[in-house]
Protein backbone atom coordinates (compact mmCIF):
# COMPACT_ATOMS: atom_id res chain seq x y z
CA UNK A 1 0.00 0.00 0.00
CA UNK A 2 1.25 3.60 -1.15
CA UNK A 3 2.14 5.66 1.73
CA UNK A 4 0.49 9.20 1.99
CA UNK A 5 2.27 12.06 3.28
CA UNK A 6 -0.03 14.97 4.79
CA UNK A 7 1.18 18.67 4.03
CA UNK A 8 3.36 19.06 7.61
CA UNK A 9 5.61 15.55 6.17
CA UNK A 10 6.05 16.91 2.97
CA UNK A 11 7.26 20.20 4.19
CA UNK A 12 9.08 18.51 6.52
CA UNK A 13 10.83 16.30 4.18
CA UNK A 14 11.43 19.04 1.32
CA UNK A 15 13.25 21.31 4.35
CA UNK A 16 15.37 17.89 5.79
CA UNK A 17 16.73 17.46 1.75
CA UNK A 18 17.37 21.29 1.54
CA UNK A 19 19.54 21.27 4.78
CA UNK A 20 21.62 18.04 3.61
CA UNK A 21 22.16 19.70 0.01
CA UNK A 22 23.45 22.94 1.81
CA UNK A 23 25.58 20.68 4.43
CA UNK A 24 26.87 19.15 1.11
CA UNK A 25 27.85 22.89 -0.22
CA UNK A 26 29.08 23.88 3.10
CA UNK A 27 31.38 20.62 3.10
CA UNK A 28 32.25 21.08 0.08
CA UNK A 29 33.34 25.05 0.22
CA UNK A 30 36.74 26.19 -0.96
CA UNK A 31 39.26 27.92 1.20
CA UNK A 32 42.46 29.45 0.51
CA UNK A 33 44.17 26.13 2.09
CA UNK A 34 42.82 24.49 -1.40
CA UNK A 35 45.10 26.98 -3.76
CA UNK A 36 48.32 26.07 -5.02
CA UNK A 37 50.44 28.37 -6.85
CA UNK A 38 52.51 26.71 -9.85
CA UNK A 39 55.53 29.16 -10.32
CA UNK A 40 58.04 28.49 -13.58
CA UNK A 41 61.49 30.11 -13.11
CA UNK A 42 65.02 29.16 -13.80
CA UNK A 43 68.25 28.91 -12.38
CA UNK A 44 67.30 29.97 -8.92
CA UNK A 45 69.23 28.96 -5.90
CA UNK A 46 67.23 31.30 -3.51
CA UNK A 47 63.37 32.26 -2.58
CA UNK A 48 64.34 36.05 -2.56
CA UNK A 49 62.83 36.25 -5.74
CA UNK A 50 59.30 35.29 -4.18
CA UNK A 51 59.34 38.62 -2.04
CA UNK A 52 58.61 41.12 -4.56
CA UNK A 53 55.79 38.68 -6.03
CA UNK A 54 53.87 39.06 -2.32
CA UNK A 55 54.35 42.52 -1.30
CA UNK A 56 51.59 42.42 1.86
CA UNK A 57 52.74 39.24 3.41
CA UNK A 58 55.50 36.62 3.58
CA UNK A 59 55.44 34.10 0.76
CA UNK A 60 55.22 31.04 3.13
CA UNK A 61 51.26 32.30 3.65
CA UNK A 62 50.60 30.36 0.48
CA UNK A 63 51.01 26.76 -1.05
CA UNK A 64 53.62 27.30 -3.64
CA UNK A 65 54.95 24.35 -6.17
CA UNK A 66 57.80 26.10 -7.93
CA UNK A 67 59.67 24.31 -11.00
CA UNK A 68 63.07 25.55 -10.87
CA UNK A 69 64.76 24.46 -14.54
CA UNK A 70 68.80 24.41 -14.13
CA UNK A 71 71.93 23.16 -16.03
CA UNK A 72 73.08 22.21 -12.68
CA UNK A 73 74.92 25.04 -11.66
CA UNK A 74 71.68 26.60 -9.26
CA UNK A 75 69.58 24.32 -7.39
CA UNK A 76 66.52 25.82 -5.16
CA UNK A 77 66.17 24.30 -1.75
CA UNK A 78 62.89 25.47 1.01
CA UNK A 79 62.68 25.28 4.10
CA UNK A 80 59.01 26.01 4.31
CA UNK A 81 56.75 23.38 4.61
CA UNK A 82 54.50 25.32 2.13
CA UNK A 83 57.10 26.10 -0.27
CA UNK A 84 57.96 22.73 -2.49
CA UNK A 85 60.82 22.93 -4.75
CA UNK A 86 61.09 20.58 -7.92
CA UNK A 87 64.65 21.38 -9.46
CA UNK A 88 64.51 20.30 -13.39
CA UNK A 89 67.24 19.54 -15.84
CA UNK A 90 64.74 20.05 -18.88
CA UNK A 91 64.21 23.10 -20.97
CA UNK A 92 60.93 25.05 -21.56
CA UNK A 93 58.09 26.66 -20.22
CA UNK A 94 55.79 24.21 -21.31
CA UNK A 95 57.42 21.02 -19.39
CA UNK A 96 57.64 23.48 -16.49
CA UNK A 97 53.99 23.66 -16.48
CA UNK A 98 53.35 20.01 -17.42
CA UNK A 99 55.67 19.34 -14.02
CA UNK A 100 54.02 21.07 -12.11
CA UNK A 101 50.88 19.91 -12.77
CA UNK A 102 51.53 16.55 -12.33
CA UNK A 103 53.21 17.11 -9.28
CA UNK A 104 50.57 19.60 -7.53
CA UNK A 105 48.24 18.96 -4.48
CA UNK A 106 45.89 20.98 -4.24
CA UNK A 107 42.00 21.51 -5.32
CA UNK A 108 42.62 24.40 -7.30
CA UNK A 109 45.84 25.47 -9.21
CA UNK A 110 46.94 29.03 -10.76
CA UNK A 111 49.78 29.11 -13.28
CA UNK A 112 52.67 31.88 -12.40
CA UNK A 113 55.56 33.05 -13.89
CA UNK A 114 58.59 34.53 -11.35
CA UNK A 115 58.20 38.36 -12.77
CA UNK A 116 54.86 39.14 -11.58
CA UNK A 117 53.10 40.66 -8.19
CA UNK A 118 49.89 39.59 -6.81
CA UNK A 119 47.05 42.27 -5.12
CA UNK A 120 46.01 41.98 -1.54
CA UNK A 121 43.52 39.59 -1.39
CA UNK A 122 44.29 37.87 -4.69
CA UNK A 123 43.06 34.39 -3.09
CA UNK A 124 39.88 35.73 -1.86
CA UNK A 125 38.76 36.66 -5.84
CA UNK A 126 40.12 33.34 -6.54
CA UNK A 127 38.37 30.88 -4.05
CA UNK A 128 34.32 33.19 -4.38
CA UNK A 129 34.76 32.51 -8.06
CA UNK A 130 35.44 28.76 -7.99
CA UNK A 131 32.24 28.18 -5.00
CA UNK A 132 30.02 30.59 -7.21
CA UNK A 133 31.11 28.69 -9.98
CA UNK A 134 31.34 25.12 -9.24
CA UNK A 135 30.62 23.68 -12.46
CA UNK A 136 33.75 25.90 -13.83
CA UNK A 137 36.94 23.52 -14.63
CA UNK A 138 38.58 26.67 -15.62
CA UNK A 139 38.23 30.44 -14.56
CA UNK A 140 40.48 33.18 -16.44
CA UNK A 141 41.14 36.56 -14.11
CA UNK A 142 42.33 39.72 -15.30
CA UNK A 143 45.65 41.06 -14.71
CA UNK A 144 47.33 44.52 -15.02
CA UNK A 145 50.71 45.93 -16.40
CA UNK A 146 52.86 47.33 -14.09
CA UNK A 147 52.95 51.31 -15.01
CA UNK A 148 49.70 51.44 -16.18
CA UNK A 149 46.51 52.09 -14.69
CA UNK A 150 43.48 50.03 -15.23
CA UNK A 151 43.18 46.32 -16.54
CA UNK A 152 44.55 44.61 -19.27
CA UNK A 153 40.64 43.35 -19.99
CA UNK A 154 38.07 45.75 -19.93
CA UNK A 155 35.30 43.84 -19.69
CA UNK A 156 33.60 44.23 -16.31
CA UNK A 157 31.17 41.02 -16.48
CA UNK A 158 31.70 37.59 -16.03
CA UNK A 159 31.05 35.46 -19.43
CA UNK A 160 31.90 32.15 -20.83
CA UNK A 161 35.35 31.79 -22.74
CA UNK A 162 34.96 30.65 -27.09
CA UNK A 163 37.44 29.39 -28.90
CA UNK A 164 38.15 33.07 -29.85
CA UNK A 165 38.22 34.73 -26.61
CA UNK A 166 41.00 32.53 -24.83
CA UNK A 167 42.80 33.86 -27.77
CA UNK A 168 43.51 36.37 -25.64
CA UNK A 169 44.43 35.01 -22.49
CA UNK A 170 47.73 34.50 -20.93
CA UNK A 171 48.94 32.45 -18.43
CA UNK A 172 49.40 34.43 -15.28
CA UNK A 173 45.05 34.62 -15.22
CA UNK A 174 44.44 30.90 -15.47
CA UNK A 175 43.16 29.05 -12.97
CA UNK A 176 41.86 25.30 -12.73
CA UNK A 177 40.34 22.68 -10.64
CA UNK A 178 43.41 20.15 -10.70
CA UNK A 179 41.18 17.04 -11.02
CA UNK A 180 39.21 17.59 -13.47
CA UNK A 181 42.75 18.27 -15.63
CA UNK A 182 44.07 15.13 -14.35
CA UNK A 183 40.88 13.47 -15.09
CA UNK A 184 40.81 14.57 -18.82
CA UNK A 185 44.65 14.42 -19.17
CA UNK A 186 44.59 17.88 -20.11
CA UNK A 187 48.77 19.04 -20.33
CA UNK A 188 50.00 22.26 -21.98
CA UNK A 189 51.71 20.96 -25.64
CA UNK A 190 55.20 20.96 -25.30
CA UNK A 191 55.96 21.85 -28.87
CA UNK A 192 55.35 25.40 -28.11
CA UNK A 193 56.17 28.17 -25.39
CA UNK A 194 59.12 29.95 -24.39
CA UNK A 195 62.08 27.68 -24.47
CA UNK A 196 60.49 25.36 -27.26
CA UNK A 197 60.29 25.13 -30.80
CA UNK A 198 57.38 27.68 -31.07
CA UNK A 199 57.90 30.13 -28.69
CA UNK A 200 53.98 31.48 -28.02
CA UNK A 201 50.52 30.51 -27.79
CA UNK A 202 50.93 27.46 -25.17
CA UNK A 203 48.02 28.69 -23.11
CA UNK A 204 45.84 29.04 -26.04
CA UNK A 205 46.18 25.58 -26.63
CA UNK A 206 45.74 24.20 -23.18
CA UNK A 207 42.26 26.50 -22.92
CA UNK A 208 41.34 25.04 -26.35
CA UNK A 209 41.91 21.45 -25.62
CA UNK A 210 39.70 21.94 -22.00
CA UNK A 211 37.06 23.16 -24.84
CA UNK A 212 36.88 20.87 -27.18
CA UNK A 213 36.34 18.27 -24.37
CA UNK A 214 33.18 20.51 -23.51
CA UNK A 215 34.69 21.82 -19.89
CA UNK A 216 33.43 25.21 -18.59
CA UNK A 217 35.74 28.04 -19.22
CA UNK A 218 34.81 30.93 -17.43
CA UNK A 219 36.32 34.81 -17.11
CA UNK A 220 35.98 36.59 -14.37
CA UNK A 221 36.92 40.22 -14.36
CA UNK A 222 39.03 40.43 -10.84
CA UNK A 223 42.38 41.29 -10.87
CA UNK A 224 44.60 39.10 -9.43
CA UNK A 225 47.36 40.18 -10.86
CA UNK A 226 50.12 42.81 -12.30
CA UNK A 227 52.68 42.16 -14.76
CA UNK A 228 55.90 43.88 -16.71
CA UNK A 229 54.83 45.91 -19.51
CA UNK A 230 56.35 44.17 -22.63
CA UNK A 231 55.16 40.63 -22.50
CA UNK A 232 57.05 38.39 -24.80
CA UNK A 233 54.61 37.17 -27.13
CA UNK A 234 53.70 41.23 -28.56
CA UNK A 235 56.68 41.83 -30.56
CA UNK A 236 54.44 40.63 -33.06
CA UNK A 237 56.77 41.24 -36.52
CA UNK A 238 60.39 39.39 -35.03
CA UNK A 239 61.17 36.05 -36.82
CA UNK A 240 60.80 33.71 -34.09
CA UNK A 241 56.72 35.29 -33.40
CA UNK A 242 56.10 34.97 -36.95
CA UNK A 243 58.13 31.47 -37.38
CA UNK A 244 55.91 30.05 -33.90
CA UNK A 245 51.98 31.90 -34.89
CA UNK A 246 52.30 29.92 -38.61
CA UNK A 247 53.39 26.67 -37.09
CA UNK A 248 49.94 27.29 -34.34
CA UNK A 249 47.96 27.97 -37.15
CA UNK A 250 48.44 25.33 -39.28
CA UNK A 251 47.52 22.62 -36.10
CA UNK A 252 44.45 24.76 -35.81
CA UNK A 253 43.45 25.75 -39.56
CA UNK A 254 45.86 23.13 -41.29
CA UNK A 255 46.24 24.01 -45.16
CA UNK A 256 44.22 27.24 -44.75
CA UNK A 257 47.21 27.91 -43.09
CA UNK A 258 48.78 29.53 -46.22
CA UNK A 259 46.22 32.10 -46.73
CA UNK A 260 46.12 33.05 -43.25
CA UNK A 261 50.14 33.40 -43.45
CA UNK A 262 49.26 35.64 -46.85
CA UNK A 263 47.13 37.63 -45.34
CA UNK A 264 49.12 37.77 -42.07
CA UNK A 265 52.18 39.02 -43.26
CA UNK A 266 50.73 42.24 -45.34
CA UNK A 267 48.72 43.12 -42.01
CA UNK A 268 51.76 43.20 -40.32
CA UNK A 269 53.22 45.44 -43.01
CA UNK A 270 50.37 47.81 -42.85
CA UNK A 271 50.36 48.22 -38.81
CA UNK A 272 54.33 48.77 -39.32
CA UNK A 273 55.41 46.19 -37.31
CA UNK A 274 57.22 45.07 -40.60
CA UNK A 275 58.74 47.04 -43.77
CA UNK A 276 57.05 46.52 -46.87
CA UNK A 277 60.27 45.24 -48.44
CA UNK A 278 60.65 41.99 -45.73
CA UNK A 279 57.08 40.65 -47.12
CA UNK A 280 58.21 37.73 -48.92
CA UNK A 281 61.50 37.46 -46.35
CA UNK A 282 58.67 36.74 -43.47
CA UNK A 283 56.28 35.12 -45.77
CA UNK A 284 59.44 32.20 -45.98
CA UNK A 285 59.93 32.41 -42.19
CA UNK A 286 56.11 31.21 -42.01
CA UNK A 287 56.22 28.67 -44.13
CA UNK A 288 59.77 27.31 -42.34
CA UNK A 289 57.58 27.40 -39.42
CA UNK A 290 54.63 25.26 -40.53
CA UNK A 291 57.55 22.94 -42.21
CA UNK A 292 59.25 22.93 -38.71
CA UNK A 293 55.49 21.96 -37.59
CA UNK A 294 55.22 19.35 -39.74
CA UNK A 295 58.51 17.08 -39.18
CA UNK A 296 57.64 17.28 -35.31
CA UNK A 297 54.14 15.56 -35.54
CA UNK A 298 55.79 13.68 -38.77
CA UNK A 299 52.87 14.86 -40.99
Amino acid sequence: MKKVFSFHQYKYLYLCKCANKLIDKLNNKLGKQDLEILISTMDRNSLDFLIPMFPFCHFSEFSLLIVNQTKGNNTLISEFPNVRVINSYEKGISKSRNLAIRNASKKICLIADDDVVYFLNFEKGIIVAFNQNPEASIITFNHQRIGLQKPHKNSKIEYEHSNKSVYEVIAIEIAFRLNVIKDKKIFVDEYFGLGSYFETAEEYLFLRDAIKLRLIVLFSPFVIVSHPLLSSGENYGSDKILFARAALFYKIKANLVYIWLLKYVFFLARKNYINWNECIKKYKIGLSGIQKYKELVKL
